[in-house]
């Protein structure tokens, strides 16, 4: 049964949605090959899942981080801040158009240091 963006395998549904688009298109190419379903749900999320480790490679990443009573934007691991503002909204308006123009990656981060979430712009 071929899959589409509405209707795929449970074990996609917590799949960035980049990442279940490629796996859906794999697992459809690898049933038209013969593949039995379940193995080529398999096969399908881990290509697409390394597929989308190789694109990543080489991308800048930058960091939204809560530094001294301050929102920050910092390249990964980087010293000085590109940008900051007092609050976190007002730096993610700035940050995510920043790293969308640098096709970086960015992780936010909530204010007690803890990963909330990474974008790929």
């Amino acid at each position: 049964m071929p899959w589409n963006k509405n209707e795929y395998p449970a074990s996609m549904k917590n799949l960035p949605d980049h990442i279940r688009d490629k796996a859906i298109e794999i697992a459809n190419a690898l049933l038209d090959e013969g593949y039995e379903e379940g193995r080529s749900i398999a096969i399908a999320i881990d290509r697409a899942r390394s597929a989308e480790a190789k694109k990543d490679e080489g991308r800048p990443r930058y960091e939204v981080k809560h530094e001294e009573e301050r929102w920050v934007l910092k390249k990964e691991n980087g010293k000085r801040a590109i940008r900051s503002e007092g609050t976190k909204q007002a730096l993610l308006e700035e940050a995510k158009e920043y790293v969308k123009q640098h096709e970086g990656i960015l992780t936010i981060y909530q204010e007690n240091g803890e990963k909330a979430q990474t974008l790929y712009e």
